[in-house]
């Protein structure tokens, strides 16, 4: 059964590229970006790889770790990295999980016999600090994901979980946000200081709270 939002991530314990861990020990206070691989040595993996390395300092700046999968031992995840240095141009700086027996693969519902009885699809989990799961995607194994996405939806996540709004389509960080329908026009003159734009009653825009 697949796991769904709001729901606690499963934790595990799983030999990495950077050691053993035990998977909620590891986040600790972090944000978690969990996601997962076909297999290695293959040519979308390893591009997906090298992009997370590159972007390490953006998801410093939000507080999140983030760990790949594949079902393939711990012994070719260590070859593979140098080939992931060698062609993407980076340093790798996060582990990567040998998941052989396929528990963690199972436990996140990552392997879909349809698209493959043997490999795990392209799935992705971002998991806050209470360990709670809040964004699932899903790609075929066939396309790489979109990493300025998936920090983006990190973003908005951060950003509604602190404050009475939401984020509307194709927002992007210090963009206006809608202000949450529960909060009546007069309650929120006093939460939201800068002004907001009402286009509809339930459709009122405000500058980023937390942006000057």
């Amino acid at each position: 059964m697949s796991l769904r939002l709001g729901e606690e991530a499963p934790n595990f314990k799983a030999q990495t590229t950077e050691g053993e861990i035990n998977f909620h020990a590891w986040l600790g206070d972090s944000w978690g970006v969990l996601y997962s691989h076909p297999a290695d040595f293959t040519p979308v993996c390893t591009t997906e790889l090298g992009r997370t390395a590159a972007l390490k300092e953006e998801f410093d700046k939000r507080n999140v770790k983030v760990i790949a999968l594949s079902v393939d031992p711990i012994e070719d995840h260590m070859k593979w990295l140098s080939d992931i240095e060698e062609t993407q141009n980076v340093k790798m700086n996060f582990p990567i999980i040998a998941d052989q027996d396929k528990k963690v693969a199972v436990a996140y519902d990552m392997i879909h016999p349809e698209a493959d009885q043997k490999f795990t699809v392209r799935s992705v989990f971002v998991i806050d600090p209470n360990k709670k799961i809040r964004l699932t995607l899903t790609y075929p194994p066939s396309t790489g994901r979109n990493f300025h996405e998936i920090l983006r939806v990190i973003d908005s996540l951060q950003l509604t979980d602190n404050y009475s709004v939401a984020t509307p389509v194709d927002w992007e960080a210090g963009e206006d946000v809608v202000i949450s329908p529960s909060i009546s026009s007069e309650d929120a003159k006093g939460k939201f200081p800068k002004g907001f734009k009402e286009i509809k009653p339930y459709l009122r825009l405000t500058p980023q709270p937390n942006k000057d």
